[in-house]
């Protein structure tokens, strides 16, 4: 049995846990980085960047089918050549991927070990039946996992997760997808523009992680005129019968329904990957659900020097809060016990969708009663939305009555991955919706919409 010594053990080689490795050695410390799964990060080997490869490939096939309204002719049919698509998007993240490994390959041999980490006491590391660590102190990257419901158990191969989508050889005729959320929505959309019929069905009413029902609403209405969604549904039984998978759906009503289908994508929500870790082991307290005792401010498990990063903290599954992190719970690791609180960014989620999905700063569900002026704009008639066939969904913003400080804001629109981020990092500047008046604002851009916003909220300002 190997035995090692460190400053800072790492359980997991994914973003959070590279960052918190490079914050350490940055440091001048020891450290270990453990890794038991294949390496290459969540984001470029199943997450966003082959997700954003198929819907590239998705929104070139819609732009060819909407070129007859811009009085541009297509002649002959339009032919989505399944295989080739599926070649680029394996290719490119199979590229993406060796970046990660390139990174990965650069770090000593001496400071990587291969194995599963468990816990034998708060800084006590066993690594599969190798190597003992004894460690100053911890950090978790462990990533998520994806939730597969047992009511799909029967289905063998024709139940997929988002994992398995970006190995195709080529694209399939009818995929149930399950779940409206980032995952469900963007494959879903992306695959109906490939030509594949698509039915998306949810348990709830929510869309792409929208809280705010108007904007809500503008969504639904936008997805609704090219795909397939039945919200406030539910996949009643599954059963498979020669290669088809037959569906029965129930919708709040107690309608049914039978779809039938060659595979259904469950993208119904991740779990941290915490339960292999021994946590039993520690002194953290750990809930009936097995969920450990986590300070989300500090990063760190109960009292003890472990610390915890990226997705398999269950809050904000996203590349740069995972970085973010990572770096984090590394600096409270090395100044354990005198951990800080450290500044966090604004919070910022994107879906790649059609219209694209935001949220900044302060969610809608998240307001305070009271103490909140609104702005809002709906893209239908803004202009260089209609100029570009992409007038459909609403921007609404959120500000504080008192000093009209921008708190943040949710939106369904053309080009909401930019607006998003200009609102990110006005909340995190503090700026007032008149300072954001104040900016300059070109014609004609869609950003002439969000001042229509910021107009209403500095009306609603001046009214109180």
């Amino acid at each position: 049995m190997q035995q090692l010594n460190t400053d800072v053990a790492i359980i997991g080689a994914g973003t959070a846990g590279m960052a918190a490795y490079k914050a350490v050695k940055k440091a001048g410390k020891k450290a270990l980085l453990i890794e038991g799964g294949p390496y290459g990060t969540t984001c470029a080997r199943v997450g966003c960047m082959p997700s954003k490869l198929l819907i590239a490939a998705a929104d070139a096939a819609h732009g060819i089918g909407i070129a007859p309204e811009f009085g541009v002719e297509v002649l002959g049919k339009i032919h989505i050549d399944g295989e080739r698509v599926m070649a680029r998007v394996r290719n490119e993240r199979d590229r993406f991927v060796g970046f990660v490994l390139d990174s990965i390959a650069a770090i000593p041999e001496t400071d990587k070990i291969r194995g599963y980490a468990r816990f034998l006491a708060n800084t006590v590391l066993q690594v599969d039946d190798h190597t003992q660590i004894h460690a100053n102190s911890v950090v978790i990257a462990t990533g998520s996992s994806p939730v597969v419901p047992d009511i799909y158990s029967a289905l063998g191969q024709r139940v997929l997760i988002n994992d398995d989508v970006f190995d195709w050889q080529t694209l399939p005729r009818r995929v149930l997808v399950v779940g409206s959320g980032v995952i469900g929505l963007e494959i879903g959309q992306a695959l109906t523009r490939l030509g594949v019929k698509v039915c998306l069905v949810n348990r709830s009413a929510r869309l792409g992680g929208i809280s705010d029902p108007k904007v809500a609403a503008s969504a639904r209405l936008a997805f609704q005129k090219e795909m397939d969604i039945r919200l406030e549904t539910i996949v009643d039984s599954v059963a498979l019968k020669g290669d088809e998978v037959h569906a029965v759906l129930k919708s709040n009503d107690g309608k049914l329904s039978t779809e039938v289908v060659d595979y259904v994508l469950v993208a119904t929500g991740r779990r941290p990957n915490l339960d292999a870790l021994g946590l039993e082991n520690t002194t953290i307290a750990i809930d009936e659900q097995g969920w450990p005792s986590i300070n989300l401010l500090t990063l760190q498990l109960g009292d003890a020097p472990v610390f915890i990063a990226g997705d398999v903290t269950g809050t904000l599954p996203v590349l740069h809060e995972a970085n973010d992190e990572g770096y984090f719970a590394a600096a409270n690791a090395l100044v354990y016990p005198d951990v800080i609180e450290p500044q966090r960014r604004t919070p910022l989620t994107v879906v790649f969708s059609d219209p694209q999905i935001a949220q900044v700063g302060v969610h809608f569900k998240d307001l305070p009663e009271t103490g909140v002026v609104f702005g809002e704009v709906s893209f239908v008639n803004q202009g260089r939305s209609r100029i570009m066939l992409k007038n459909q969904g609403m921007l609404r913003l959120y500000a504080d009555s008192i000093d009209g400080r921008l708190l943040g804001a949710e939106m369904a629109g053309p080009a909401m991955e930019h607006i998003a981020h200009l609102l990110a990092w006005c909340v995190q500047q503090n700026l007032s919706v008149n300072d954001m008046l104040g900016m300059p604002f070109y014609h004609p851009v869609i950003e002439e919409g969000l001042r229509t916003a910021l107009r209403q909220a500095a009306a609603e300002l001046a009214a109180v």
